[in-house]
């Protein structure tokens, strides 16, 4: 079969597509013939050699694909023969907490990831996908739409008549904005671009704001909500952009630290003490919240905002494309062409 492997180096230009054998499901395992994939900003990083350096090499990046079971091994009873897949983004985080062992079941970083024709994956690693989705808008949702829905709905109890802040027209931040007008919520939305300031608009956001022409937008977010501030921040930044979104929120407000878009910078924590706020780490979620986001997605016919499809043969020119941050929504990769 044909995969994606870091090899010796890391680098964008060092990633290679070479050959190796498929691979035969054993006990409680599926063999996945993977249809397509998403990128992720991780994906990214873990190529360049920016998020682990001491990775072991060689590896398969990505962590986000669909696809459908091609075999099953003894055992297995959760799926069959022909369903429709996609692998959960940490093979072992199923329900409660997070703790050591699931963080190192992360695929496409702690162990190989699935920019490949095919992956054995454990049977309680899968889940099946709402039939109204392409496999395309299937593979956008293990850690993009999970993660927004961990942030907001999980862990931030979104109700109707809250605001919420997004950051940016990426995966996450549109999957929030889907959720939160799911929600019955007020969406502000943040961007360099007018242009895509006005597509979210015509997803559903409230309004929008230029941080290039309005860089203290912690105080048109102020503005826009009567002085009150926004109930729920979707901080995909981190520290470069966190000082302006805990002057956006109110007191007694949630922020959902996702990202460290905006790399490294200094935050004066006196805000979070001062305003009362719950600034929570999202680090995608569980299966078991996978499950109930895909519910909500049936129920709704939701589909998820891609931007381009790439061919197998061009998932270098995708990554590059993802590096651009020219995108509106999600990147996928066409893996199966037949």
């Amino acid at each position: 079969m044909k995969v994606y492997e870091i090899r010796e180096r890391f680098g964008l230009d060092a990633l290679t597509l070479t050959e190796r054998p498929q691979p035969q499901p054993g006990p409680h395992e599926v063999l996945v013939r993977i249809q397509a994939a998403s990128l992720n900003y991780r994906d990214l990083l873990i190529v360049k050699g920016q998020y682990n350096p001491k990775m072991p090499l060689p590896r398969i990046p990505l962590s986000d694909a669909a696809g459908e079971v091609a075999a099953v091994g003894p055992g297995v009873s959760r799926v069959q023969v022909g369903q429709r897949v996609a692998a959960i983004f940490m093979q072992k985080w199923l329900s409660g907490d997070i703790d050591e062992a699931k963080a190192r079941s992360a695929l496409g970083g702690e162990i190989d990831g699935l920019l490949a024709e095919y992956a054995v994956l454990h049977e309680e690693g899968l889940v099946q996908v709402p039939e109204h989705l392409s496999f395309e808008e299937a593979a956008t949702l293990p850690c993009a739409a999970v993660t927004a829905w961990h942030g907001l709905v999980t862990e931030g109890r979104i109700k109707p008549g809250d605001t919420v802040l997004l950051q940016g027209t990426g995966g996450v931040s549109l999957f929030a904005l889907q959720f939160a007008r799911l929600a019955g919520a007020r969406v502000l939305i943040t961007s360099s671009s007018n242009e895509k300031l006005e597509r979210a608009r015509q997803l559903g956001a409230a309004e929008g704001i230029n941080y290039k022409e309005t860089p203290e937008w912690g105080n048109k977010v102020r503005e826009l909500t009567g002085g009150r501030g926004v109930d729920h921040v979707v901080e995909v930044g981190g520290a470069g952009t966190l000082g302006q979104s805990l002057r956006a929120v109110r007191l007694g407000g949630q922020i959902s630290l996702i990202g460290v878009l905006s790399g490294p910078g200094q935050v004066n924590p006196m805000p979070i003490l001062m305003k009362n706020v719950r600034v929570q780490g999202i680090f995608v979620g569980s299966r078991e919240m996978f499950e109930a986001m895909n519910r909500a997605i049936v129920t709704h016919q939701l589909r998820p905002v891609i931007d381009r499809v790439f061919p197998f043969a061009e998932a270098v020119q995708a990554l590059r494309y993802l590096e651009s941050a020219a995108h509106f929504g999600k990147i996928c990769i066409r893996v199966d062409g037949r």
